[in-house]
Formats: C-alpha cells, structure tokens, sequence
C-alpha cells in the first residue's frame, strides 16, 4: 500500500487542483440557494486526502534512494519540455508539510470567515496555491518551477484582493503583484540565458554541469544574479521587501500560507539552484549581504511597527535573509531546517493574533492589551509559536540557527554575530508584541475581547502541539546534530542572545514603564518606523523616473505618432475638398489627375537615381 501511495505521490497536487475547481461553482451568481459554505467543505476533504496521502507516501521514502518521473510535455524545433518529477524524502516532505499546514488554515478559515460570501473565490484560490506549492515541491524542472512561480504570483494578487471593494486591499494586491513581477522578469532572463549555457533546466543535470563547467565568469555573474532576483521578490527580500508588508491586507487564513510556506517557495528554488550559483563568487557574496541587509534591517524595522501583522511580517523576510545567508555559505541542511522551523512557528503566531484581529476593533498594539485573562490560549500559541521561532532550545528555530551558526563559525565568523543579532531582535520585537498584547491591563479596545471559538483553537493547538514536538520528530528522521559534535560555543551565545532579548524586553513591556518607548532621538526612531523611508526613496527614483518616462511617451505619441497621422487625414480632407470644387466632371480631366499623381509619385521615388545620374553626367562633362 505504502508502495503504491509513493509511485502515485505526483498525483497529491490534483487533489488540491479538483478542490479547487469544485469550488468555482459556489461562486457569487452561479450557485447562490445553499450558501458557500459547501466550498469550503469540498476544499476540506481533497486536502485531507491529500495530507494522508502524502503522509504515509513519506514513511516509504525514507533512507530510499530519488527517483524521477518523467512526462512529455513539448518537443518541436529540437526544444524539448519535459515535465521532470523527482520523489525523494525531502520533497515527498515538503508537499506533506504543505498540505498540513493548508488544511489547518482551511479549517481555521471555517471560523474565521464564517459570515463572509466569498467563499467560493477564496478557497478556490487556497486550493490552486496548495496545488502550486506541491507541484514546485516536486518538479525537478527550472523552466517549469518558473511557471509555477508565476501562477503563484497571480494568486498572491487575487488572494490579498479577495475584499476588492476597500481600497488598501486593492492597492496591496496590486503592490504585491507588480513588485513580485519585477524579480519574476528578471528570473526569466536568467532562466532563458541558462539553456543557452547549459543546454538543460532539470536541475540534477544542472548540478552535473556546475561541477564541470567552463563558463566566462562575467557571464555567469549576470545570469547568477538575474536567477537570484526571483526568489529575492518571493522571499520579500531587500529591495523587493514591501509587497509583504502590503500584503497582509488579505484574510487572515491566508496570511497563515503566505508567512510560512508561500514567501518559501523562492528558497526552495534558489536551494535548487545553489550548485549553479556557486560558479561565481560574486553571486553568493551578493546572497550574503542581501540576506545580512534584510536580517538585520527587517528585525529592526518590525520592533517599531504598531501594526499588528506588520510586526510579524517584517520578521519573516528576517528569517528569510537567513536562508539567503545559509545557501551563500552553501549549507543547504541548514537551509532547509530554517525553512521548516520558520513555517511551523509563523503559521503559529498567525492563527494566534488572528482571533484578536477577527473580534477586535483594532489591530494596533500600542491600543490593545491586558489579554492574557480573556485569551489564555491565544497567549498560550503566541509564547510557543515565538520560542519555536528564535533560538531558544529544545524547539526548532534553535536547532535550524545553531546549524547555520556552527556552519559559519571557522569560515564567515562575522556572520555569526549576524545571526546572533538577528535572533536577539526578533527575541525583542516577539516579546515586545506580546506585553503590547497580552501583558498589562485591558485596555478599551480590549475590555471586551473573548477567545476564539472551536473552529479556529483547534488547529492552533494542533499546531503548537506539532511545534513543540517538531524536535523529537526531527530526532526520529536523524536530521538533529550529535551535542557531541556541536560547537558549545555557538550554542551558548544563541541561548545567552534569546535570554537577553526576552528579559530586557519583558522587564521593560511587562512593568509598570510609561509606554509607549521613544528613542531619544526622534530622527532614528522615524528611520526604522518608515521602513528606512524605503517606500519614500522608490517614490523619488523608480515610480517619478517611471512617471516622467510615461508622460514623455505620452507626449510622442499623441503629438508626434497621431500628429502624423491626423497631418495626414488633414491634407487627404483638404485635398479631396480642393478637388471637389475644381472637377468639371470630364473624363480627360480625371485622367490628367491620375496621371499627375502617379507623376510625381514615380518621380519622387526615383530622386535618387535621377540624382545619381545627373552627378555622373556632371563629372562627365568636366
């Protein structure tokens, strides 16, 4: 049975794609007598399906070797597109993750959006970035991943569009979509311009040529990076951080994706990618500092955030940069626990503030408060999720930093101290929201602000279960390091650092200190709050430049291109006006016209070669 559940492993992405078509009929105006709801149920039942199919799929693959699916897609003109599948542990792993954390999200949903109609849309588009996410898991294709990413694109756009009709939806879903884009165009030159390299996209032949390639080193450099800058947009990477930030207009429910597994996607294809991206040291220099910026500039920026789902999104492109950091330094295992770890906790802190968002007025934290009492097992996830998220042992986050940090220890050791920042001020910006939150006493807002119901507590403490438990299961697959081997060192520092940030934050957010914190300069203090006036700067450069492009076409094109053009129709109009009045409607007098024009058209076509022939007949002559 276990057997067949692992040939058969491909098909898990077609569960969540017939969901997904099954709910388009509960949309508004097709089926309106039974309500939505049957959507959403629909969608429920093919993820199950699909989270224990690929469960049980993953017990067949362990310690066996990968294999490869091949189907013919396109061969003409000596192109040839095949859709290459490989199953192995990891893969058949990360599909089984993301349909977990897809049908925990549903089921949260249920609660969430209870009174909501669009259902139909909504958990369509849910199960169309299921069916994306577990395709990409699988595919062992560079050219198809991209398209993959692509559709991934246009569903960020229409989910964090789902509520059209507010305007900072709209503009977060366009924000989202054309920032993304950005990275995606550039992705598709790298890709295009690495067939022309290495004749293949599969990736294990990719990895067979990267051993042995000869390639100029300028050329590589450009193609390396322009293959970077896809992932850069999907991981909300700096420059291309704010769509994030933007995006969490959308649902709750899908937030839970988009913080754990969508920002994700771009990781996996740079892990893929990393044989590749080692050819030139420019590129993992460039990973590096790009993963270094946005670690330590997101941490900083998200402890001075009052929005409530600014402050957590804010902490993923940090975790992010350290994925980026991880593949630079060529520690794919470390990587890879990054990207678990990361997924589990986040999707954790999202259901846990998304029942204060669902009730209450607001979500500014600096107005709520004193939660703990009405919300303990909100505040319950919330203390999980964060400790599953930084360094703090036994739980995820601190096996995935210590890996990265042992890694870099006797080669980069001025990234540890990046690492160890990171991990202090995201220690910061967590407990900071949970004082705002849950400590204290209940504010106005929050004087009224009960718990959740069963719908949305019950995946949450599913998944605080799981995380809590996660090391244990990462012990049984033998992916946790021996203590014996591990730098005592680098353990003690990530411990010293979390202990550091919790407790000074919590003896400043958990007292009686007047609050809100100012920084005695107000200049600084503005810097991290605005996002290091990031969105500011892109206003004065890329979106003027960009206008004032627009405005100069605009110019041309009515003045010049339909100046033309109605000059034109304007001597034809005049013309044919001329000879209506001067026609004596005789029939030599319409022919002496016809000639007349063909005359001078003949004549002025063939200027050049009576001018040649009058120049030679000159020179003759002299």
């Amino acid at each position: 049975m276990a057997q067949f559940l692992l040939e058969t492993v491909w098909l898990v992405p077609c569960y969540a794609l017939v969901g997904g078509l099954l709910a388009v009929p509960w949309s508004p105006g097709l089926i309106s007598k039974t309500g939505p709801r049957p959507a959403g149920y629909v969608n429920l039942i093919m993820t199950f399906l699909a989270f224990v199919h690929a469960a049980l799929a993953l017990q067949a693959t362990w310690n066996q070797p990968s294999q490869q699916v091949f189907i013919p897609w396109l061969s003409t003109a000596g192109l040839n597109l095949t859709i290459t599948l490989e199953i192995s542990s990891v893969s058949v792993g990360a599909i089984a993750v993301v349909t977990g954390l897809n049908l925990l999200a549903q089921i949260y949903a249920i609660g969430y959006m209870e009174m909501d109609w669009g259902w139909g849309r909504f958990y369509s588009l849910l199960g169309l970035f299921e069916a994306g996410l577990c395709a990409l898991a699988l595919c062992n294709n560079l050219f198809f991943s991209y398209v993959i990413l692509e559709v991934l694109t246009l569903g960020t756009y229409l989910l964090v569009g789902l509520w059209f009709s507010q305007p900072l939806v709209v503009t977060g879903a366009r924000d989202a979509f054309l920032t993304k884009r950005v990275g995606d165009l550039f992705l598709l030159m790298g890709v295009l311009a690495l067939w022309t390299l290495a004749g293949t996209w599969n990736y294990t032949e990719l990895a067979e040529w990267a051993t042995t390639a000869n390639v100029n080193p300028i050329v590589i450099t450009l193609v390396g990076l322009a293959l970077i800058a896809g992932p850069m947009g999907k991981c909300a990477q700096f420059p291309l951080h704010l769509w994030l930030d933007e995006a969490m207009e959308g649902p709750v429910p899908s937030t839970i994706l988009r913080n754990s597994v969508v920002v994700a996607s771009g990781a996996w294809v740079l892990i893929k990618l990393q044989p590749v991206l080692t050819l030139s040291p420019i590129i993992s220099s460039a990973m590096v500092a790009i993963g270094a910026v946005t670690a330590v500039g997101a941490s900083l920026i998200a402890i001075a955030q009052i929005d409530l789902k600014r402050c957590q999104s804010y902490s993923v492109s940090a975790y992010m940069g350290l994925v980026f950091i991880a593949v630079g330094v060529q520690q794919d295992e470390a990587a890879l626990l990054l990207v678990l770890s990361n997924a589990i906790a986040a999707a954790l802190l999202v259901m846990s503030t998304g029942g204060i968002i669902w009730n209450s007025i607001t979500q500014d934290v600096t107005q709520l408060g004193g939660l703990w009492r009405r919300r303990p097992i909100s505040a319950l996830a919330f203390i999980v999720g964060s400790l599953g998220l930084i360094g703090f042992p036994p739980l995820g986050g601190f096996w995935a930093m210590l890996e990265l940090a042992d890694g870099l220890w006797g080669t980069h050791p001025w990234l540890v101290g990046v690492v160890i920042t990171v991990n202090t001020l995201t220690a910061v910006s967590l407990t900071r929201e949970f004082g705002l939150l849950f400590g204290g006493k209940a504010k106005q807002m929050s004087e009224r602000s009960p718990e959740v119901h069963w719908p949305m507590v019950l995946p949450m403490m599913v998944l605080l279960g799981f995380t809590l438990h996660l090391p244990l299961v990462l012990q049984s697959l033998s992916l946790l390091p021996s203590w014996a081997i591990l730098n005592k060192d680098v353990a003690l520092l990530l411990i010293w650092s979390t202990l550091f940030g919790c407790s000074v934050t919590g003896v400043i957010y958990l007292s009686n200190v007047p609050k809100p914190i100012r920084l005695p300069w107000k200049g600084l203090q503005d810097l991290v709050a605005y996002d290091f006036y990031t969105p500011k700067l892109y206003r004065m450069t890329i979106i003027f430049g960009v206008a004032q492009l627009s405005k100069l076409v605009d110019m041309i094109d009515r003045f010049v291109v339909d100046g033309i053009v109605n000059m034109v129709g304007l001597f034809s109009l005049l013309g044919g006006e001329s000879l209506k009045y001067s026609t004596t409607g005789q029939t030599q007098f319409y022919a002496f016209t016809v000639l007349l024009g063909v005359g001078i058209l003949g004549a002025f076509l063939s200027w050049r070669y009576w001018g040649n022939l009058f120049l030679n007949l000159m020179f003759l002559k002299m």
